[in-house]
């Protein structure tokens, strides 16, 4: 294979920055434990979604602490927050989920990896170029996982017979092209500005963020359509709930709400964490693990107890991709102060969370040299996205998996032009 092979079969519209990442001559090989471990998540993320969803409508009814709510609800519009209470939502869940998982290498003795999830993402970007990806190193006689087509697949799964629409906003116009190739791959789906929709009830995926609502005039009908995937839960997509999985003061209930194994099985792949809330504790107590008092201490670590890393929870332009992440160990003192701070002044209208910085194992991958040509092998960190999608009976399957390796100097993981993007593999 050569790098003139796949520029030649990309797509007219190169599905996203013109096609500006680094290819490779193949798959991203993972052993038969690793693989299955991966692309049997999905089951236990739906429960974990179904459960936090849950907890939020119980703490709304008075019977879980009203903390719940109010912490998800921060920052969001009345409107909003009504609409996601709605008895027409009632059950609604997102059917698509794609966590982002950091490949650590810290597994046992069975050959498999093991992950550290960083973000649980339910209106994700990359399916286009997956299942591009996907059939075209399929057609070069690699055994994909999920196969060729497993994402067109899972996504039209999605609507029934008769089709249905995506709705792309112009905020996340990057991603125009790669969902318009993704309808045009299924029966019965386009894809269309989301501005531009007239808010029916009829089945359509969402492929824009709610704190872009006052740009797209049609968001108060779609928000109250049952036929919107994901739906109008902005609680849901808020990362908090990677935190508050761990909160002490819930833990009774987690046990309650979910499977032991489902329960054990996330937190193995969610790296502990905090709420950045200020609320002062008594002097006796610490914040866990981090055995300080408050976090005006955690933001005077020294950069060796800096292995943090601090996010804007949800609700803002700053809250997907890499923006809106602070890596502690990867900031002076002084940024490190402030941006705790920042996040301790903005908690009743903008949280944050934190976790434990997990590294990512050191692989080796090749790509082709995208002036010369020539293959080259780069020395890198990976990032595993697996899609699940959640069909019209309930059931959740995996679709495909995108890895995203990057140079191994490289802190956050993310599409940028030095990373190499392509689907993954049975070794």
């Amino acid at each position: 294979m050569k790098l003139e092979n796949i520029i030649t079969a990309l797509p007219e519209s190169k599905l996203r920055h013109d096609g500006g990442w680094l290819f490779s001559p193949k798959p991203l090989p993972l052993t038969n434990k690793t693989a299955k471990t991966l692309t049997h998540l999905g089951h236990p993320l739906a429960q974990f979604q179904k459960a936090s969803d849950s907890l939020y409508q119980r703490s709304v009814k008075g019977k879980l602490p009203g903390w719940i709510h109010q912490l998800l609800d921060a920052g969001k519009p009345n409107w909003m927050i009504d609409a996601q209470r709605s008895p027409t939502l009632q059950g609604k869940m997102p059917r698509v989920i794609r966590p982002d998982l950091i490949l650590t290498g810290k597994g046992d003795n069975t050959q498999r990896d093991s992950f550290a999830l960083t973000e649980l993402d339910s209106v994700p970007g990359g399916m286009g170029i997956t299942l591009w990806l996907s059939q075209f190193y399929a057609e070069h006689g690699f055994d994909v996982l999920g196969g060729a087509n497993g994402i067109r697949d899972g996504f039209q799964n999605l609507f029934p017979d008769t089709g249905g629409r995506i709705l792309v906003s112009d905020e996340s116009e990057d991603y125009r092209p790669e969902m318009e190739w993704l309808a045009q791959q299924c029966s019965n789906i386009t894809a269309m500005r989301a501005e531009d929709d007239d808010g029916s009830d009829s089945p359509a995926y969402r492929f824009f963020e709610w704190f872009d609502w006052e740009n797209i005039p049609p968001i108060k009908k779609l928000a109250a359509s049952g036929g919107l995937t994901s739906p109008c839960k902005p609680h849901l997509e808020e990362k908090l709930w990677l935190a508050l999985l761990w909160s002490p003061s819930l833990r009774s209930i987690w046990e309650k709400e979910l499977r032991g194994n489902h329960l054990r099985r996330l937190r193995e792949i969610v790296p502990f964490s905090w709420v950045v809330d200020p609320a002062p504790l008594p002097p006796q107590a610490a914040l866990p693990r981090l055995d300080v008092q408050s976090w005006m201490d955690v933001a005077n670590f020294s950069q060796k107890e800096r292995r943090l890393v601090l996010k804007i929870s949800g609700f803002s332009e700053l809250a997907w991709g890499s923006r809106g992440v602070y890596i502690g160990h990867d900031l002076s003192g002084d940024e490190w102060r402030d941006r705790v701070n920042e996040a301790t002044e903005n908690f009743h209208d903008q949280p944050r969370m934190m976790q434990q910085y997990h590294t990512g194992k050191i692989i080796e991958h090749p790509y082709f040299d995208p002036d010369t040509g020539e293959e080259r092998i780069m020395q890198g960190r990976a990032r595993l996205c697996p899609y699940f999608f959640t069909n019209n009976n309930g059931q959740t399957s995996f679709g495909g998996c995108l890895a995203t390796i990057v140079p191994a100097d490289k802190k956050k993981i993310h599409g940028m032009k030095d990373g190499i993007l392509v689907p993954c593999c049975l070794e």
